[in-house]
Formats: C-alpha cells, sequence, structure tokens
C-alpha cells in the first residue's frame, strides 16, 4: 500500500493531468469495446441472421418532421388517424395451368360392362359426357449409343478410287461425348452447382461409368471451343453505355503450395441494347484485370468503390456511379450502435427508393426500344425533380452530424464513406438509364458463389477461365430467357463447322429468334 501510495503525485496539478489520461483510456477502450461488440454482431449476421435488410415502419416513423407529426397527433380529433400502407401486387391464388407445349397422353378410365347397367331397369346406359383432369408426369432422362455409320464405296473394275462418306462434326475431337451429354454436364454444373462427382453417380444409376477426370477434361476442351462466342459477347458488352460490374473470390489450386490460394471472379453486365452478362476470371484482385478488360470502354461503370477503378475513372472516358445499396448497408449495420444517427439516414435512403419505386409504375412494354426510350426519360425527370432535393438535404445533413460523431464509430465511417464519393453516389441522377445501385451485377454473380460452397475450388487457373465461359453464356440465357439445355446442345452441335463471320447469329439472343420454343420467361 505504501509503495502505491509513493507511486503517486503530491501535487494537485499532476493528478488532474492523470486522471484526465485516464479518462482519455478508458474512453478509448470503451470505443474499441463497441467496436468489437459491432464487429462481431456483423459476422453474427452474416453467419446466422436473415439477409433481408427490411427495417419496421414504426421505427421509420420516429424520424418524422415534427410538424407532420403534431398534425398526425391534433388533440381535437376523437378518432385516431389512419395508417397508411403502401400499395403492392396481389398475385391470384390457384393452381397454374401445366404448359401447353408439353406432349400428352390420354388414358380413359371407363365402367365395366355391369356397371353401366342400370339399376332401375337393368338397361345398358349410354355415355353423356366425360370429365377429365391433368398430372404431370416426370420421365426420367436416358442415356443412348447413336452409331454413327459410314459407307466405303470403290470401283470393282480397277479396285482403286475408294470413297467413304465424311465424318460428322463433333463437339470434341475422338470424343464419344455427345452434345446433348456435354450440355447436360456443363448446364448442371454450373447452372444448378452440381459438382462432377455428382454427375459421376448420376450417370452410374443409368449404368454408365464415367470418371470425374474425364468430365472435367470435357469442360476445359468446350471452354475452349465456345471462347470465341463470349468473346464476341465481350466487345458488345463493351459496346454498352452503362456497364454494371462487381467480384467474387474463388479458390484456386495450386500444386505449388499446400493449400489453396484465392483467385478473382468478376462479371460485367451489358446495357439493354447488349443483353450479355460475360464473366472474366482473374489470378487475383489487382486492378490489372479490371483495367484490361475496360480498356476500350466508354461510358458509366456502376460498381463498388474498389481503388482499383480510380485510373480508370482518371482516364475521362469512363465515369463512376457508385451503388446505394452499399451504403444503406453501412447504416444498417450501424443500427444497433448508434439508432438515431442510423435510421435517420437510412430513412433519408428509403426516400430516394421510393422515388424509384413510383418511376416503375409506368405501364410500358420495355421489350420494345421506343418504350424503354420514354421509360429512362420519365424516370429521369423524376430524379431530377424529386431525388436531387432529397439528395442536398442528405447531404447537409450527414456533413452536419459528422462533426458531433467520433470519427471511427461506424456511423461516422458509413457517413464518410458517402461524403468522400458524393459525386459518384449522385451521379445516376443525371441519366435515366442508370440505376441507383448495383444489384443488377450481385445477382448475376450469385450463381458463382452457390456454386463455389458446392465445388468448393476450381483445378487451376485453366479451371477458372473455363469457368468464366460456361457461366458467361448460363448467365447471357438467364438475361434472354433462353433455355441453357436447348441452346448449348444446337451450338455444340453447330459450332465446330459454323462460319466465323456468322458467329453473331450463336449469340443467345439472337438464336432465341430461330428457337422460340426455348423461350423461358422468368419468374416475376
Amino acid at each position: 500500500m505504501n509503495q502505491k501510495r509513493s507511486s503517486l503525485p503530491s501535487d494537485v496539478q499532476s493528478c488532474h493531468d492523470m486522471i484526465h489520461q485516464l479518462g482519455e483510456t478508458v474512453g478509448e477502450q470503451q470505443r474499441e469495446v463497441e467496436q468489437l461488440k459491432h464487429f462481431i454482431e456483423r459476422l453474427l449476421r452474416q453467419r446466422f441472421g436473415a439477409r433481408s435488410e427490411k427495417i419496421a415502419p414504426n421505427q421509420m416513423s420516429l424520424f418524422d418532421e415534427p410538424e407532420a407529426a403534431e398534425e398526425a397527433t391534433d388533440p381535437e380529433d376523437d378518432e385516431p388517424p389512419p395508417t397508411a400502407v403502401s400499395a403492392h401486387r396481389r398475385h391470384g391464388g390457384g393452381r397454374n395451368k401445366l404448359p401447353d407445349h408439353l406432349p400428352r397422353e390420354r388414358v380413359e378410365h371407363d365402367l365395366t360392362e355391369s356397371e353401366k347397367l342400370c339399376p332401375c331397369c337393368n338397361q345398358t346406359r349410354q355415355r353423356i359426357g366425360e370429365i377429365s383432369h391433368e398430372q404431370l408426369e416426370f420421365i426420367p432422362a436416358s442415356l443412348k449409343v447413336i452409331e454413327h455409320v459410314r459407307f466405303k464405296y470403290a470401283c470393282r473394275e480397277c479396285e482403286e478410287h475408294v470413297a467413304l462418306a465424311p465424318v460428322p462434326a463433333r463437339p470434341i475431337a475422338k470424343s464419344f461425348a455427345g452434345p446433348g451429354l456435354l450440355s447436360t454436364i456443363l448446364v448442371g454444373k454450373y447452372s444448378d452447382h452440381l459438382p462432377l462427382y455428382r454427375h459421376e453417380s448420376i450417370l452410374s444409376r443409368n449404368g454408365v461409368q464415367l470418371s470425374r477426370s474425364t468430365m472435367s477434361r470435357w469442360v476445359l476442351e468446350t471452354a475452349e471451343l465456345l471462347q470465341p462466342l463470349t468473346d464476341l459477347m465481350k466487345s458488345r458488352v463493351l459496346q454498352s453505355s452503362v456497364v454494371h460490374t462487381d467480384d467474387t473470390t474463388i479458390p484456386v489450386q495450386d500444386q505449388r503450395l499446400s493449400r489453396t490460394r484465392t483467385g478473382r471472379s468478376w462479371v460485367y453486365c451489358g446495357d439493354a441494347a447488349h443483353p450479355y452478362s460475360v464473366y472474366d476470371f482473374t489470378p487475383n484482385r489487382e486492378r490489372a484485370g479490371p483495367q484490361a478488360f475496360l480498356k476500350h470502354f466508354r461510358g458509366y461503370l456502376q460498381a463498388d468503390a474498389y481503388a482499383g477503378y480510380e485510373e480508370l475513372y482518371r482516364s475521362g472516358r469512363i465515369h463512376q456511379v457508385l451503388c446505394w445499396a452499399h451504403a444503406r448497408r453501412k447504416f444498417y449495420d450501424a443500427r444497433t450502435v448508434q439508432p438515431e444517427a442510423a435510421h435517420r439516414a437510412l430513412l433519408f435512403i428509403q426516400q430516394l427508393y421510393a422515388i424509384e419505386r413510383e418511376a416503375g409504375e409506368l405501364k410500358l412494354d420495355l421489350s420494345q426500344p421506343a418504350d424503354c426510350e420514354r421509360w429512362w426519360q420519365h424516370r429521369r425527370q423524376l430524379r431530377q425533380d424529386k431525388a436531387l432535393p432529397i439528395l442536398e438535404t442528405f447531404c447537409d445533413w450527414l456533413t452536419e452530424t459528422a462533426r458531433s460523431l467520433l470519427p471511427k464509430s461506424p456511423v461516422a465511417v458509413a457517413m464518410q464513406y458517402l461524403l468522400s464519393r458524393w459525386s459518384g453516389f449522385t451521379r445516376y441522377c443525371a441519366e435515366g438509364i442508370l440505376s441507383i445501385d448495383n444489384n443488377l451485377a450481385e445477382r448475376t454473380l450469385r450463381p458463382c458463389a452457390i456454386g463455389r460452397k458446392n465445388y468448393l475450388f476450381v483445378g487451376s487457373d485453366r479451371g477458372g477461365q473455363a469457368a468464366a465461359v460456361h457461366y458467361s453464356l448460363m448467365a447471357s440465357c438467364k438475361a434472354n430467357e433462353v433455355e441453357p439445355f436447348a441452346y448449348l446442345r444446337d451450338v455444340l452441335a453447330r459450332i465446330t463447322d459454323h462460319a466465323a463471320d456468322r458467329l453473331e447469329e450463336l449469340l443467345p439472343d439472337q438464336w432465341l429468334k430461330h428457337h422460340p420454343e426455348a423461350h423461358r420467361p422468368r419468374r416475376r
């Protein structure tokens, strides 16, 4: 005890200084504890929590304008004010009609001869009608062997000049895999997320033993075959006025390491006039990847705030458009630490999205270029009239509120994220063709993330590049509402003999014009 007392300063000013330092230390530790609690909460929500970022309406009502709140609680009113409920579409119930294009088989169920007799007069009853109902049945996929026989001809007189029918085109040279089998494997892996070992099990149930190494080789060779098609899609995407892009990790097996290394899968989505989505694989997340892909692009790039895009923006030919969904997520994650400021920011962002929903209420056929142009002009005008004033008020509130918050607090970090990139967040108001967020690219990239959970990694950089080719075709088929199996089976059967200058005919949207039976509308 005496030793502790001797370590304390004797004068009052030194004690005050020591207490002040201890107070700063405790405050810093408390801030660090809050940050760690916020970080742990985010991790737990990502791992176990709901994916939805919805906010209860009663939470938002706490931040309404004071004047509106006074009007809503007028003491002279005897009855409580009505609750406003946003309008929403109600989908009709009942069972969907079975598709007309499916083959139908009629099975008749008749009475026996004794049952046809009338119980009253014992006369045979006459048929007066029928009642039918439909039942959907599934016929499992089957395998068959197609034997290609080529006849040889020769002259009996001179016994020379032997003629033989030409070899039919095959997707993979010297391989017994037909276009249908290859399409089944590709659609199963890159659309239905089935690893090759599951294909191996499925085929074995049909009595065919195919090793996953063989199928893996087929995947690589078909990717090389289809590469010119995805290169053409890439050139079309780069002609777009606006390109959406995002990236995700993909583990890559490396024989030089005892573990996998982290590669990167990027997606680039074209606009309505160029409806293709192209994947690109890079061994890392260096800026060289997107810079090489977008080397000849001019227009708007809708993306996240990745620093690797900065050099592209400095060139002046590409304009930055940032994603409000990313900004909103930062405030949503901080709502439990600093609820008042976070919910106020969420209310501003909610108002911006309400304007986007209002623009979507204009009933137009967006498959027609003229209607698309009208809708873009309508959306741009709405943003100029309604969104820009909200953004101006929001910016003033952010600037003022940020001064009163600790710089490293979650809400302050979210505010700084917005304010330091404000021009990129407000640029979507300049053109109706631009989107308020980058959800298009995130949705398009989702199949890659789902597949990664099943097959875990790609075997090499070559495997990553092959996956990019196949994901590009699957995503472009989905964007154009094309059934991918029918498309790939036809393309693989034709592409080896198809003229290079007519490759455009095999693009999903062009192919669908000649195969309308393969149109599969997405669920809205």
